[in-house]
């Protein structure tokens, strides 16, 4: 049996998450606590004033709960994973649980990484449901609309989001249907994204990664951006590129199928990626 533990990203956060682990990680609680400037007990669980699913402060309260978790499951007595990998924000998991950098640092970098996010306004992003990824790129290069937006996530070949300008969304959506999606849903967030739109943010985050220094993994990690294990040189361009391109996790998963992975254990809360893992082991 080979494991990889997937770590979720924005849009699995719920109030209520890591009711059982704040307590437990008492230490890990307060380094947070510190760092952040406010109680992540009370977003995660209270969540008094509507915060936790603003950007800036979702991607601090997913990366808690998802570290204390995989914390939990090591303190449990399960072994290391052969492989890890996580979904956007995710990611910042993965890197954690190879030892790349400690909790804190990952704190303060998803702290940034939700800051400079959260700053972007205007765009959107579509869910394209029903109709695959090589489909769906051939209808966006067929218009000038659909040339304005990008592909913002390569989830499964059921699911694939696409992002950019609100107006280019609406006018494709028709020939997305023509092309045979069963549907194109709109996403409540509040930029594209994953897209050449974000490329402002990844410039200013990868000025902020270079104050910092990385190690090696001491597992496997598997990008979004190359679908494929980090490479220890490049952990700062790998992580930056992250932004303002594609979230390839169909291609991640494929991967790990490949390298003979029989089991996937979503690592914090939600059961989206298990979801999509389901859909992706169907089809292949």
């Amino acid at each position: 049996m080979s494991v990889a533990c997937l770590f979720p990203g924005q849009g699995s956060q719920s109030k209520g998450m890591g009711r059982d682990l704040f307590d437990r990680f008492a230490d890990w609680t307060r380094e947070a606590n510190t760092i952040l400037g406010y109680s992540m007990r009370d977003l995660c669980l209270e969540d008094p004033e509507g915060r936790l699913g603003q950007t800036e402060f979702t991607q601090p309260a997913l990366f808690v709960v998802n570290a204390m978790t995989y914390r939990a499951r090591l303190e449990d007595g399960k072994p290391a994973p052969a492989f890890v990998a996580g979904h956007s924000l995710g990611e910042y998991n993965a890197l954690l649980a190879a030892e790349v950098f400690d909790f804190p640092t990952g704190v303060r970098l998803v702290q940034e990484r939700g800051r400079l996010m959260g700053e972007v306004r205007g765009a959107g992003m579509s869910a394209v449901i029903g109709l695959g990824p090589d489909r769906i790129r051939e209808v966006l290069g067929a218009s000038d609309a659909g040339r304005a937006l990008d592909v913002a996530n390569y989830n499964s070949l059921e699911q694939t989001v696409i992002a950019g300008p609100k107006p280019a969304l609406a006018e494709i959506k028709p020939a997305l249907d023509a092309a045979g999606a069963r549907a194109v849903i709109p996403l409540n967030v509040s930029a594209p994204f994953h897209s050449r739109y974000m490329q402002p943010v990844q410039d200013a985050f990868d000025r902020f990664l270079g104050s910092l220094s990385f190690r090696p993994p001491v597992i496997p990690v598997i990008s979004n951006l190359g679908a494929a294990p980090y490479a220890p040189d490049a952990i700062r361009e790998t992580l930056a590129g992250q932004i303002a391109n594609s979230v390839r996790w169909l291609d991640s998963i494929l991967f790990l199928l490949r390298e003979g992975v029989t089991d996937f254990e979503e690592t914090g809360p939600g059961t989206v990626l298990t979801k999509l893992v389901a859909q992706i082991r169907k089809r292949a």
